[in-house]
């Protein structure tokens, strides 16, 4: 299987990468920073310079060609303005989803975040905050209106603590923690799971062993 995977540098498709090259599956990480390249080798990825927030979509379709599945887990990151948060999680996803679109990859696997597409509180959350979720939210419906096989997940509050494994997921769940470990780990199920396209699925660290609560759904 090969895997295409924006935002290639992130601290979970880091992880899923190197679940994938462990696997015997391809991945290919896309990246802005050509200085991050040894780091995917490193995980067994292999990388591609491309900026997504200034890339045409023809560009990010010759990566996608030949692919089996596209994943989005891009983000502007910690410190990035509200700005960033729309050109990243927003309109990186929509060029990201058409470009999938025009490549003819189907299976597309969007990471969100727990929180969007629900009512946001600027003055609770903060504007950035806000701008994030919005900004989420926009590239969920984006998503659903599209010809692609998609799934969503949406995960909690990400740590970085040792995986466990165990976890609780559904199309709704309580807020709470869920170590990148386990995010990725349900990322590599679901890439080649059809009883999920169609689903917004929200993720936390739960009871259930994670094949178990993918085969549940």
């Amino acid at each position: 299987m090969r895997v295409v995977i924006a935002g290639g540098h992130g601290k979970i498709a880091m992880r899923l990468e190197k679940l994938l090259a462990a696997n015997g599956d391809t991945a290919v990480g896309i990246i802005r920073n050509p200085d991050h390249a040894a780091e995917l080798r490193d995980v067994g990825a292999h990388p591609v310079v491309l900026d997504l927030e200034r890339a045409e979509v023809d560009d990010v379709a010759e990566v996608l060609s030949g692919a089996d599945v596209a994943v989005f887990s891009a983000g502007a990151g910690p410190g990035s303005g509200a700005v960033r948060k729309d050109t990243v999680d927003r309109a990186a996803a929509v060029l990201f989803a058409r470009a999938a679109e025009r490549a003819g990859v189907r299976r597309f696997v969007q990471v969100g975040s727990m929180g969007a597409g629900r009512p946001v509180d600027a003055e609770q959350v903060g504007e950035v905050s806000a701008a994030y979720l919005r900004a989420k939210a926009a590239a969920e419906r984006d998503l659903r209106e599209r010809e692609l096989d998609w799934t969503i997940l949406r995960p909690g509050r990400l740590t970085d603590e040792p995986g466990t494994g165990l976890v609780k997921l559904a199309d709704e769940v309580e807020r709470a923690d869920v170590p990148r470990d386990d995010v990725a780990a349900v990322l590599l199920r679901l890439l080649a799971d059809s009883a999920t396209v169609g689903r917004t699925l929200e993720l936390t660290s739960g009871n259930t062993p994670i094949e178990e609560a993918v085969a549940r759904l």
